[in-house]
């Protein structure tokens, strides 16, 4: 297997939400390994986004049907060593039971269990609930969250792909039992990019009332962002997928269009990539920790790791926002 070696520089390590735990500015999604993404290729990015100063690898249970789980657990047990990386992992889908979404004691712990078996580790640096689950009580839900990370087996507690009020709702029960020993919830995952703004709405300023901090997924707009959507669907890219154009189609609007022409032009005029500009934009914005990205290739992911580099003048920063910024 080769490994790609770079120069790049050192990336900037962040707290996460007030907590004791920093992590790299960058994530490594990993959705699509096992799937899309094989073991060479998953490995030439493990050791690329390592070498670059990544901490953060982004997977859960249900990425892949428990592949991308497994991928990890091997590559952080012979590319890479245990302790270089923080692993992020969630539970909550049920997509065999009877009800799809499950935070119920029971599915909790034998989700966790079978999680530590698949990344091949004794603890989940970052577990976080993927979903809602309006059946269970939020009680039954965090005392089991909290049975985990009394046991060792997870260290820090996040919440993901979920709404403002069912995000405050579980932090807000969590700092109520703090001198009971609750942990905290010191994230929250979500979609944010320059094409989709919708957090600053609710969830933002609910997680930054709470002191937590974000975890933006998408940040290139599910691709388009890097504007290689401007004139037609490249061969190969997700656009053109017969079972991912859903997942781009929706930002392949005359709206969309408007705000990729606007980072393509500020792009021009630093002399950087629509991919750095939009990138930048993200991981600069109040109470993002992390911006998790995914690529098919090393070459891929070594293009968006070089775009940490990139810092947006102020007045570039400020247009892009009013061109993108969304209705009250």
């Amino acid at each position: 297997m080769s490994r790609i070696r770079g120069t790049l520089r050192r990336m900037e390590q962040r707290q996460l939400g007030g907590s004791g735990l920093w992590v790299s500015q960058l994530a490594l999604g990993t959705m699509t390994w096992g799937k899309d993404v094989e073991e060479d290729a998953a490995a030439d990015q493990l050791a690329a986004f390592v070498e670059a100063g990544g901490t953060l690898v982004d997977t859960a249970d249900i990425y892949a049907d428990g592949a991308s789980e497994r991928l990890v657990g091997d590559l952080t047990s012979s590319v890479v060593r245990r302790g270089d990386v923080l692993i992020a992992s969630k539970a909550g889908h049920s997509p065999r039971g009877f009800r799809p979404h499950n935070t119920s004691r029971h599915h909790l712990m034998s989700a966790l269990d079978q999680s530590l078996s698949r990344l091949r580790t004794d603890y989940i640096d970052l577990w976080q609930l993927h979903v809602y689950d309006p059946t269970t009580p939020v009680e039954e839900t965090m005392a089991a969250v909290d049975t985990a990370v009394a046991s060792g087996r997870v260290r820090y507690v996040g919440v993901a792909g979920v709404e403002a009020w069912q995000w405050a709702k579980i932090a807000t029960w969590q700092r109520a039992g703090a001198s009971q020993g609750r942990s905290p919830v010191v994230s929250a995952g979500t979609e944010y990019s320059l094409l989709n703004r919708v957090v600053e709405r609710d969830l933002l300023p609910a997680v930054d009332d709470a002191g937590a901090s974000l975890l933006a997924w998408s940040p290139l707009g599910r691709g388009v962002l890097t504007g290689k959507y401007r004139s037609s669907r490249p061969v190969g890219s997700r656009g053109a997928s017969r079972t991912m154009s859903g997942f781009v189609e929706p930002y392949l609007d005359e709206v969309s269009g408007r705000i990729v022409e606007s980072v393509c032009t500020a792009a021009d005029g630093l002399g950087v990539s629509p991919l750095a500009v939009a990138l930048s934009w993200v991981m600069h914005q109040p109470r993002v920790a992390s911006a998790v990205v995914g690529a098919r290739t090393a070459e891929q992911l070594t293009a968006t790791l070089d775009g940490t580099r990139v810092a947006l003048p102020e007045e570039i920063r400020s247009a892009l926002s009013d061109v993108s910024g969304i209705d009250d």
